[in-house]
Parts: C-alpha cells; sequence; structure tokens
C-alpha cells in the first residue's frame, strides 16, 4: 500500500477508522443494560472489546484481494486495510479510557489525542526500516529465505517498539509493519512480488496456529449462559457498525455491491477480543464474565 494509494481512500479511510467503531460501541451501550444486568459503563467496557475489527483476518484476505487484482480500480482493498488499522488503536484508547473510569479516574481526552500521534510514529518507523532494508538488500544478495527472517525480525522488533517507547511516544507497531511491507513494494517491487509469495506460504500454518490459540481463549459456557440474547446483542451492534461504513462511504464513487462489501469485510472480529476480553474480569468489573 503506497502513498497513491492512501491518496485515493483518504478521507473515507479517515471516517472507516472511528464512524463504524464509535457506532458499535454506542449501539452496544444502550442495548445491553435491556438485556443483561449491568451498567452503562460496563456496556460501554463491553462495547470496546467488541468494537475492534482483527487485523489477522482482515489484512492477508485484502492483501489476497490485491495479488488477484480485485478492487484495485477504487482501491477497496486499501481502503479497508487503512480503516481497520487505525480501528483498533481507537478502540484500545477507549478501553483503557472507560477501564480507567471504572476504577475512579476521569475519562482521559488526552488520550484520544495521541491516536494521531500514533498514527504518524507508526508510518514513520516502518517506512524508515522499510528503506533501510531495501538498502542492505540491494548491497547484500542473500537468499530470499533470509530475507525472508530480515523483515520478520524487523516486525517484530516494531512491535516490541511500541511497548518500549509506549510510556514516551505512542506509537502502533501494526502501521509500522504495514508500512514497512508498503515501502519494500514502493522501492523494490520485484523482491516485494517473490516475498509475497512466501510469506503467504508461511500464513498457511501461522493462520492455524493463531485460531486455534484464539480459540483455546474461549469459555463456550459463558456463551451458552448469554443464551440468545448474547447472540441478538452482537447482531445489533454489527449491523449497526455495517450502518457506519455505509455512513463512512457516503460521497464515495463506490457502487452499492462495493459498499456491502465493504460492510460485510469490516466485521471480523478475533484476535483484539481474545487479547483484551479477560482484562475486565482480571481487573475486578462486576460483568467481568
Amino acid at each position: 500500500m503506497d502513498i497513491n494509494d492512501l491518496k485515493k481512500v483518504g478521507r473515507p479511510a479517515i471516517l472507516m477508522c472511528f464512524i463504524p467503531a464509535t457506532l458499535e460501541i454506542v449501539a452496544t451501550t444502550i442495548f445491553a443494560p435491556m438485556f443483561f444486568p449491568v451498567t452503562h459503563l460496563e456496556a460501554a467496557i463491553m462495547g470496546t472489546v467488541l468494537g475492534a475489527v482483527s487485523p489477522a483476518v482482515v489484512v492477508p484476505k485484502m492483501l489476497k484481494l490485491m495479488e488477484n487484482g480485485y478492487g484495485r480500480a477504487k482501491s477497496i482493498p486499501q481502503l479497508i486495510m487503512a480503516g481497520a488499522s487505525v480501528d483498533d488503536i481507537y478502540v484500545i484508547v477507549l478501553f483503557t479510557s472507560f477501564m480507567g473510569i471504572h476504577s475512579g479516574n476521569s475519562f482521559d481526552t488526552i488520550s484520544l489525542l495521541r491516536i494521531p500521534l500514533a498514527i504518524v510514529a507508526g508510518l514513520a518507523a516502518g517506512v524508515i526500516t522499510g528503506l533501510i532494508l531495501v538498502k542492505i538488500f540491494r548491497k547484500i544478495h542473500t537468499r530470499d529465505t533470509v530475507k525472508i527472517l530480515i523483515v520478520l525480525s524487523a516486525s517484530f522488533l516494531l512491535v516490541m517498539l511500541e511497548t518500549a517507547v509506549s510510556a514516551y511516544v505512542p506509537m502502533s507497531g501494526l502501521l509500522a509493519v504495514m508500512a514497512l511491507g508498503g515501502t519494500i513494494l514502493k522501492q523494490y517491487d520485484i523482491l516485494a512480488k517473490r516475498l509475497s509469495g512466501k510469506f503467504s506460504k508461511i500464513w498457511v500454518a501461522a493462520e492455524l496456529l493463531l485460531f486455534v490459540l484464539v480459540g483455546a481463549t474461549v469459555d463456550i459456557s459463558y456463551a451458552a449462559k448469554a443464551g440468545i440474547m448474547a447472540g441478538i446483542l452482537i447482531l445489533i451492534a454489527l449491523s449497526v457498525r455495517m450502518l457506519g461504513v455505509f455512513i463512512s462511504l457516503v460521497r464515495t464513487k463506490l457502487s452499492v455491491k462495493e459498499r456491502l462489501f465493504c460492510a460485510v469485510a469490516y466485521l471480523p472480529k478475533a484476535t483484539v477480543q481474545a487479547a483484551i476480553g479477560g482484562l475486565p474480569l482480571a481487573a475486578g468489573v462486576g460483568a467481568g464474565n
């Protein structure tokens, strides 16, 4: 995803970063207390857990569409990838703020101002790392397998860097990794296409491992206790989220079918929920289960 793609999807992508997740959180906050014995604050926390889209599902699928040439003319995969990446940052910031309110603190508006800085810092770190790697790969000729290991190592370091510098500068590790790949594609497209094929093969095994681990964290007994009302709440929240996608795409040239595709592609949930879903229970939130 290069700078030209980002220019094409600029305004709708910005709206997709915030509107769908916001509406989903609002819907959960309104309807959850009607279905379950929870307060509106606990419902808001629940909404932020539900609100994040799964990058582990969305990004690989959009990359596959880009490889096959689908949606290229209107940059639809790039639009969804860009929106989904920032969507996670936004939702996690709100989750942290609502958890702080539950602990007796006030809503931290400064944390919302950290979102743009996290985006810029993440993109900058990824682009700089990508430029460095391109220079290394051009000067030092090695097997593609070695290049894959180097790119993976750099990606893991960028993700770890997010945690390491979080006390000083907010940064999105996910955006940094995406910017890293985009920079290699822009500066050294022949190599990028070769590496993409190898990463696709790695993802076959990684995908199985990822979702087996996610599934292992799910306690089905809670779903059984919640019953059909939980399913209805999720259905309402996702429907409102789809409405948010349509609102974000109002002034675009996308057809109705393309907008519907964007709405459906913006629904997957998995990894973020597995990562933060247990935190309210661990923090002593009454409705943690």
